[in-house]
């Protein structure tokens, strides 16, 4: 980490300024007359009016020398611990320099000023009260456009390496800008007239084919698909990746904007094309690609979400499970990170439990002990209400749990104004209510049939006070619900058998229904297992204390 006095000011020949790229529709924010005093006296009026103290100086010539040099220690470390700190310290609730002040001291150097700016805009949306206005939205998008156009429209590999934390934050803070303002321009009923109108004339800002081009053309121009289809059968990935796609920050773009039209596609309500964009990724396995722990969580999140909307309960509680107990064992590595990657974690976490809850209610069946005493304790109340059949409880843990849905038309500006960000949210809402409004009588059903071997339909309708013909309904709907399409081997997420995993199984034999308890015995293996790994880790613990 660096310290202020560790600088040397840097000699910089004051009137050559990069300028960067102008995007389409950008204002020209070059300030030059040509005349080298008044280019002078206005830079000074200029760094006159921010008052950046050294310090910030100081770290910005360093950060912008360490990524010249490609040192990915030292990159890694000011992009995680020293950017953080100082805008802690300095800039905890207003924005950081703007990226015209910053070209005055680094000079022509187009690609660490639209770095610079990516975080800049970041910051603004996290922190400053009140969040970005309409016109640093559209500044945002066009720095991303100008960030993008450079590494897409090279002929060769641009010679900037950046650590994969980073990496991976860029698209996801993409997607992130991009959910943002589809929603805030969703929200009409408290914008003027001059804010809608300027909505209405910019309709290619923050496009939803704008953003899908972008992630599909990292993803061509990686040739991360192929790369992974050969790393999964074993062979060697750069042996198929071209001049790009050997390249460090070309690769994990391309694997990184995967995940990124993973998380869009949810966004929008395709679940398929969701789980279909990641055929090629072994989500069941390790690999060398999922590095990054945010990256990771954020992948079984939607890909867990995605399952249980196509109704893929015990695909889903799979992938709920192995994340939920990815996050207990790394829980001491997690809280050692910044405190934003924290609460993220945190959060995702406390929205898979339940996730995890809802799936467990509508498709109950055995998942790992650990992960269930954290369920129980976290959720438990919840679960208990849910299995009641209580309608509010659902809407209120999927409204917590669920990503914030999008549109991918704006709205119609010339209507009355109102908030329409809501409706994708009750659209799906609606989808899930459904499903629970089915298998409204199903665990009632259950019960009863776990009592019997054998038992009339006449009675089980005596008791559930319907007519057989109806219940003969219910018990056709219980087999259906039960029976759900289940991942066996393969990469692509979308195949699988059919499998019922119900703790109770029937037949109907004319009039009798007979009933097979199919419950596995509880293993008590992998609870002690667990249990003596962790005296052991204790002992060792005591041992290493002083004496």
């Amino acid at each position: 980490m660096y310290e202020a006095e560790e600088y040397v000011e840097g000699q910089f020949d004051q009137y050559s300024y990069g300028h960067g790229q102008q995007g389409q529709g950008q204002e020209d924010y070059s300030f030059h007359t040509g005349d080298p005093r008044q280019d002078v006296e206005y830079e000074r009026q200029y760094q006159a009016s921010y008052h950046v103290p050294d310090v910030i100086r100081n770290f910005i010539i360093y950060f912008q020398k360490v990524l010249k040099d490609g040192n990915l220690y030292e990159i890694s470390n000011a992009y995680e611990n020293s950017f953080p700190k100082l805008t802690d310290r300095f800039y905890n609730t207003e924005p950081w320099p703007e990226g015209e002040y910053i070209e005055t001291i680094v000079g022509e150097d187009a690609i660490f000023v639209i770095l610079y700016k990516e975080l800049y805009y970041r910051h603004i949306y996290a922190k400053v009260q009140g969040g970005p206005s309409t016109e640093q939205r559209f500044e945002s998008y066009y720095n991303y456009c100008n960030l993008f156009n450079s590494i897409l429209s090279a002929t060769e590999p641009i010679p900037v390496s950046l650590p994969n934390q980073w990496l991976w934050d860029i698209i996801d803070e993409f997607i992130y800008q991009f959910q943002s303002f589809s929603q805030y321009r969703a929200k009409l009923t408290k914008k003027s007239e001059d804010e809608i109108d300027t909505l209405r004339r910019n309709p290619k800002i923050w496009n939803v084919h704008s953003v899908l081009n972008v992630l599909h053309s990292l993803v061509d121009k990686s040739n991360i698909n192929r790369q992974l289809e050969i790393y999964t059968s074993g062979g060697d990935p750069d042996s198929v990746a071209g001049e790009f796609g050997r390249h460090s920050l070309y690769k994990m773009l391309g694997y990184f904007s995967l995940i990124g039209l993973l998380r869009l596609h949810s966004l929008l309500g395709d679940y398929y094309q969701a789980i279909k964009v990641l055929e090629n990724i072994e989500l069941n396995k390790q690999s060398m690609y999922s590095r990054v722990p945010a990256c990771q969580i954020t992948t079984y999140y939607y890909v867990g979400f995605a399952y249980m909307m196509m109704r893929r309960y015990q695909d889903a509680i799979r992938t709920f499970s192995n994340i939920l107990l990815y996050i207990q064992r790394t829980k001491q590595m997690n809280s050692q990170r910044s405190t934003a990657q924290y609460d993220q974690v945190s959060k995702q976490n406390e929205q898979m439990y339940l996730l995890l809850a809802i799936c467990l209610v509508l498709h109950p069946m055995r998942i790992d002990e650990s992960v269930h005493s954290q369920l129980r304790e976290k959720q438990g109340d919840k679960m208990l209400r849910m299995q009641k059949g209580d309608i509010a409880e659902f809407e209120q843990c999927f409204s917590f749990a669920s990503p914030k849905f999008l549109s991918p038309v704006p709205p119609n500006y010339d209507a009355a104004p109102d908030n329409y960000h809501k409706e994708p949210h009750v659209k799906q809402l609606k989808v899930l209510i459904d499903e629970v409004h089915q298998q409204f009588l199903l665990p009632t059903i259950r019960s009863y049939l776990k009592l019997y071997t054998t038992m009339p339909i006449s009675k089980l309708a005596a008791f559930l006070d319907m007519q057989p013909d109806e219940l003969r309904t219910y018990l056709l709907c219980f087999k259906h619900k039960m029976k759900n399409m289940v991942w066996t081997k393969g990469t692509s997420g979308l195949k699988g058998e059919f499998k019922s995993s119900s703790e109770v199984d029937f037949y109907i034999d004319k009039n009798m229904i007979h009933i097979a308890d199919t419950k596995v015995a509880r293993r008590y293996g992998d609870f002690f297992v667990r249990q003596i790994l962790k005296f052991e880790e204790l002992n060792r613990n005591l041992i290493m204390l002083p004496q």
